[in-house]
């Protein structure tokens, strides 16, 4: 297959329109899960971008929800830079690192919406790393906006309305496969948010990621769908644009996913891996 060159004069939101049917061709697995704690979404994260790379299933998209309150970490972020531990403890809010790069997002039951899809590399070959992110957040855009949603992609990776951002990506690439995730605020406690993360406190190390400081504007200000329907409606509008059969984690894949937090996510090393 010709992979045609980056070519510089194309803007970070734009691509050759010829490379929209490397999505169309594939079929995807499609996963609606149910609300899970925070560590084994993650965990699970890994190892479904694993049984990909690996054949053991098809390119995805899983919906992930949230049975418990928490603050995801991206792979390279210090935890006392992000975290104010008192305000979390107080809150009841827990933590987990993601295997991605990027910045934290604040979860809780039926206030949060996540996805993550699952491809070949090759589906984003020929375009440049920024413009991969617009690729990818495509489907959701257009499917926003057939809700009534006035949502636009603003670069590098950030979902947003005309008064904020809703919403913003990551992405892990192994084995030649590209996992591209994103959460968007279903309903958000704004001053809690601004407790809670220390956005603009002091930072305690130059070696972490910061969180970008970003005002957001919540799905819920701009529909008057619940949120297990909205799942619903956007993975239905996915499954409309794609050839999809319907899915579910398997218990080998949660098998694997709680040797991954013993091993991984639930260790002091993977999650102070930046303090």
């Amino acid at each position: 297959m010709y992979i045609p060159p980056w070519n510089p004069t194309l803007s970070e939101t734009t691509w050759d329109q010829s490379l929209n049917p490397r999505l169309d061709e594939l079929a995807f697995d499609l996963i609606l899960e149910s609300p899970r704690k925070a560590e084994m979404n993650c965990a699970l994260d890994e190892t479904l971008l694993y049984r990909v790379a690996e054949g053991k299933r098809s390119p995805l998209l899983w919906m992930w929800d949230w049975s418990e309150r928490a603050v995801i970490l991206g792979s390279y972020q210090s935890v006392r830079g992000e975290v104010d531990a008192e305000t979390a403890s107080a809150e009841g809010f827990t933590f987990a690192r993601r295997i991605s790069g990027g910045g934290a997002m604040v979860v809780e039951p039926l206030r949060s919406i996540t996805y993550s899809m699952i491809v070949p590399e090759r589906v984003v070959e020929g375009l440049s790393f920024r413009q991969s992110f617009a690729f990818l957040d495509m489907w959701v855009i257009r499917a926003l906006q057939a809700l009534g949603i006035p949502a636009t992609y603003r670069p590098i990776n950030d979902i947003v309305s005309p008064v904020a951002k809703i919403g913003g990506a990551a992405q892990c690439r192994r084995r030649r496969t590209v996992l591209h995730h994103v959460t968007m605020a279903y309903a958000l406690d704004t001053d809690l948010m601004w407790k809670l993360l220390r956005l603009e406190q002091p930072k305690f190390t130059d070696r972490a990621v910061a969180s970008a400081v970003k005002k957001v504007s919540p799905l819920s200000d701009f529909t008057h769908l619940p949120q297990p329907t909205l799942r619903v409606r956007l993975a239905a509008a996915f499954a409309g644009m794609y050839r999809t059969r319907p899915s579910a984690v398997t218990a080998a894949e949660l098998d694997e996913a709680r040797r991954r937090i013993a091993d991984k996510f639930a260790t002091a090393d993977w999650r102070y891996r930046v303090e």
